[in-house]
């Protein structure tokens, strides 16, 4: 089949489209649109004519998707799914989802905690995370609501304070100061940094070494040392009594965790206020 046009089919095409990939046929798809059958086959045929490839096999017990049909079915779905529920926040009665990426540690750290006051606020709004590998995967990520640590200035986003990063020796409630440390490599301030800052000369040594502020958290409360812990992120842990913070100075940085989103995609109050209450749940 001849490509005949690059771009975007129209919009009653693929919405037919998705119904009979959805629903494995064209008569219900036909039934679910108040078409004919022969419709919806004369719209299905200007799409594969349109994209120049054939999405479903005809034969006489009914249609299938050829393996392109396949592919292109969940890209159509999401798309669709996306445009229902960006047109309902920006122009329904008020908005139904709120969608937000980060870190899986930050998501449990941050987001977790102030899920049920969140809920209070906007009990009727379904809250749904999507969790990320690394950092820089969120420049790639397709979610436009992301927990993000840093300064807070990316380039074309807006930012919103969550909680400022303070640093501060912590351990299981039955380890004191003298026991090894947990080393923590990556951006943030280590060991001979605090030393520095709190006029400490000899620090114990560093047995373990990780690359992820979560799991030397998770070290620490298994007793595994004193880690220099993010005070947002083991608040949990130590509002359960499972790491205490030591009696020593605390470091303060200039980075922190925030709440971002691009700057054009925040348009209207209701969206705006979702935001809002947001913010509050997870700064509780």
């Amino acid at each position: 089949m001849a490509r005949k046009k690059i771009g975007l089919p129209p919009l009653d095409w693929l919405r037919v489209f998705e119904a009979a990939g959805r629903l494995g046929g064209f008569s219900a798809a036909a039934r679910e649109f108040g078409l004919t059958q022969a419709a919806v086959s004369q719209r299905i045929g200007n799409l594969e004519a349109w994209l120049g490839r054939t999405l479903f096999v005809r034969e006489a017990r009914g249609v299938s998707l050829t393996i392109e049909g396949e592919s292109y079915l969940p890209l159509v779905q999401d798309s669709l799914l996306a445009l229902e529920h960006n047109t309902e926040d920006l122009f329904g009665t008020s908005p139904r989802e709120l969608r937000v990426a980060g870190l899986s540690s930050h998501i449990y750290a941050l987001v977790l905690p102030g899920i049920p006051r969140f809920l209070t606020l906007q009990p009727k709004v379904r809250l749904m995370t999507d969790s990320v590998a690394r950092r820089s995967s969120l420049d790639e990520e397709k979610t436009w609501l992301q927990i993000r640590y840093g300064r807070g200035a990316w380039p074309g986003r807006e930012a919103a304070l969550i909680a400022k990063e303070v640093l501060v020796p912590m351990a299981a409630p039955d380890i004191a100061w003298g026991a090894p440390l947990i080393d923590q490599r990556g951006e943030r301030p280590g060991w001979r940094d605090w030393a520095r800052s709190a006029g400490v000369e000899d620090l114990p040594p560093a047995h373990v070494s990780f690359d992820s502020m979560g799991h030397s958290i998770a070290a620490a409360r298994q007793g595994m040392g004193v880690v220099l812990g993010s005070v947002p992120l083991a608040a949990g842990n130590t509002r359960a009594g499972q790491l205490s913070s030591l009696d020593l100075p605390a470091l303060e940085t200039r980075e922190g965790y925030w709440l971002t989103w691009p700057e054009d995609r925040v348009r209207s109050k209701k969206q705006r206020a979702l935001i809002d209450d947001f913010l509050t749940a997870l700064r509780g």
